[in-house]
């Protein structure tokens, strides 16, 4: 019997992270996926390029593909080099691909990457949410809660 995957996956060194992504969607459910690389692209990630500020991941039949993410060209690729914005499969079980697509098929949801990272094992991962998109009010009132959360907190700290 397979052992469940951990709710915060064991990462070792971040390479790219989508902060932005945080505060523009409501994050429901986060999964890891493993991601489908050429050789100059884990060598480019491993100096720590890359980039998913603008990226998105699309189901697509029986796949997952993340898009628009950007690894520069490697500098010692030659002509081996790969294609800086190549959409990029994701790896996921057959069962988390179903309930992705039904998500976003049924209930609107957008498929976001958070971070890509290597986990302890050196394999390349993105960490993947189920996020609903937040309207500009809603953006306000995340930011009044957190402004909240804060001050409660340095009251709380302070009162002692």
């Amino acid at each position: 019997m397979p052992r469940p995957k951990p709710a915060t996956f064991d990462k070792k060194k971040i390479v790219a992270e989508n902060r932005r992504a945080r505060f523009d969607y409501a994050i429901e459910t986060t999964y890891e996926a493993g991601i489908a690389l050429t050789g100059t692209e884990v060598k480019a990630l491993r100096f720590g390029e890359g980039s998913i500020a603008e990226s998105y991941a699309e189901v697509t039949g029986e796949e997952v593909w993340l898009v628009n993410s950007n690894i520069p060209e490697f500098s010692h690729g030659n002509r081996f080099n790969h294609e800086p914005k190549r959409p990029r499969k994701l790896l996921l079980h057959g069962r988390e691909i179903n309930k992705l697509h039904g998500a976003v098929a049924r209930e609107g949801m957008t498929l976001v990457p958070l971070t890509v990272y290597f986990n302890s094992k050196g394999r390349a991962k993105v960490e993947l949410a189920l996020a609903k998109g937040r309207k500009a009010h809603d953006k306000r009132e995340h930011i009044k809660e957190r402004e909240w959360k804060r001050e409660a907190g340095r009251l709380l700290r302070d009162h002692r």
